[in-house]
């Protein structure tokens, strides 16, 4: 595992690939407009989804696996804000 804080029971880790790539997406969102906005919008979703499935099914521990859970709720209501709106 790389670097987490604190050791003992981490809370705060080092960004794993998913979670880099979903960031990258999100700050290439903000600048830019039309079909490339959304097609960077949807790769952060997908990316995000990986992340929280990830540490839903295996976090180092109970609450990287709560948080896991809680960003896969938050993704399914914003994809279906998303779609309804």
């Amino acid at each position: 595992m790389g670097w987490s804080w604190p050791a003992r029971f981490p809370l705060v880790q080092f960004p794993n690939p998913p979670l880099i790539l979903a960031l990258l997406a999100s700050a290439a969102s903000r600048g830019t407009e039309g079909d490339l906005h959304r097609y960077c919008r949807g790769v952060f979703y997908v990316a995000m989804t990986v992340w929280a499935y990830e540490e839903a099914s295996a976090g180092v521990n109970w609450f990287r696996r709560l948080l896991g859970c809680g960003f896969l709720l938050y993704l399914a209501l914003a994809i279906g804000r998303a779609l309804v709106g």
